[in-house]
């Protein structure tokens, strides 16, 4: 895999690298935000570790500006902001995993290579286009249209309405929406679900006279087909 490590602690990131071409992977390192972002964006990249706490950019910043372009590599974020609160930003933000510091390397090393697996796995396991009644999805241009018309989203608002489209006609519980999207084993007692939903919905709905996702009271949500 091609792993970049964006880091300012030089010997976190060297300790880091090390382990990780002990075990095969090619590594480049960043030691700031605005670096890591340079590198991302203009290099191909199989996962990216990124320090929430970094000068010039951010890491939560970093991770922003790149879903917001498009750029869809897994990213674990490792932290010494261990709060859940701090978890779930991190996540809402465009995080895929979060790893708290310290930490140990085997694990650091399980989490790289399951964010690695997950593309491959995914491309081989769906289409690359789902269609519920007007609305069409496409996961490799990760672009959606509704009666023909754009429909302009996030990375965590796409997600959640890819995993209401493999499902069609069948409710999803805000659990398992929480498993599935967020890859939350947990319940972090946010409004995290129906906050995206609502966003996802006005996007979805804009000039439409009905609403695509169905609440289901008590239950949780569905799509249905015409």
């Amino acid at each position: 895999m091609q792993v970049l490590i964006v880091e300012d602690d030089k010997e976190t990131s060297q300790f880091v690298a090390r382990g990780l071409r002990e075990i095969g992977h090619n590594v480049t390192i960043a030691g700031d935000g605005r670096d890591g972002l340079f590198q991302a964006t203009e290099g191909c990249f199989d996962a990216i570790i990124v320090d929430r706490m970094l000068p010039g950019l951010d890491g939560l910043s970093m991770v922003r500006m790149l879903r917001a372009g498009g750029n869809s590599t897994p990213v674990l974020m490792l932290t010494a902001i261990a709060s859940i609160a701090d978890r779930v930003e991190g996540l809402e933000g465009g995080a895929d995993d979060y790893l708290v510091k310290p930490f140990a390397f085997s694990e650091l090393a399980a989490r790289i290579s399951a964010l690695g697996r997950r593309p491959a796995v995914a491309t081989q396991a769906e289409p690359a286009r789902i269609v519920v009644g007007d609305i069409e999805l496409d996961l490799h241009r990760r672009m959606v249209h509704r009666a023909g018309r754009k429909v302009v989203l996030q990375p965590r608002e796409f997600a959640l309405l890819a995993e209401l489209m493999r499902n069609p006609h069948r409710v999803m519980t805000r659990t398992m929406l929480l498993e599935r999207v967020w890859d939350f084993d947990f319940d972090p007692k946010t409004n995290i679900v129906e906050t995206h939903l609502s966003r996802l919905r006005s996007k979805l709905n804009a000039g439409f006279a009905d609403d695509a996702i169905e609440t289901v009271r008590g239950a949780g949500y569905m799509i249905r087909g015409a």
